[in-house]
């Protein structure tokens, strides 16, 4: 696995390397063809804490975890035991004859149980999308009260969604 580590307001030391490319190294046993994927490190400091953010875009999805903590090596710790949690929670879906023929995994290794809390969709709605700017749908989802808002760009006439991100901000996914 290629990884890729940046600093962000932060000097990262060859100590710091190695013990991220020692944790990650763990989820090669998950990965088929290791060699060929890239896994990109973000570690920042904010006032006294340390947040570590692991993506690793793979074929058929992307894998993505960040943690913050006063300690480095323990946000980093916590970050991968994300990820893997990830790899274990998804194994039935990772399975599914739509992404087995994409997969980068060799989940072999896993029992059953471990993939047995299976989610399923309990509800299906439809919305009508609306044509709004970013402003009337951040307004509209905080009308509601939700996390996100699907609506229909009224410049670009497309479908776009606006979410809440962690750190209080908003977020836009707009499709192609």
């Amino acid at each position: 696995m290629e990884i890729i580590i940046h600093g962000d307001k932060l000097k990262v030391t060859d100590a710091m390397k190695q013990y991220i490319e020692e944790k990650l190294e763990k989820l090669n046993k998950y990965l088929e063809n290791s060699d060929n994927v890239r896994a990109n490190v973000i570690v920042k400091v904010k006032n006294h804490e340390q947040r570590v953010e692991i993506t690793i875009p793979l074929k058929a999805f992307i894998l993505r975890s960040e943690e913050s903590k006063d300690d480095f090596y323990a946000a980093v710790d916590k970050t991968v035991d994300k990820l893997e949690r990830q790899i274990r929670k998804n194994k039935t879906r990772i399975m599914s004859k739509q992404i087995k023929v994409n997969r980068d995994f060799d989940i072999t290794g896993f029992s059953e149980d471990e993939a047995s809390d299976d989610k399923k969709i309990l509800k299906r709605k439809k919305v009508e999308v609306k044509p709004m700017n970013e402003e009337e749908a951040i307004l509209q989802m905080e009308l509601l009260g939700h996390q996100f808002y699907m609506y229909k760009d009224s410049d670009t006439d497309q479908a776009a969604v606006v979410y809440k991100r962690t750190d209080g901000n908003y977020g836009i996914i707009e499709a192609e």
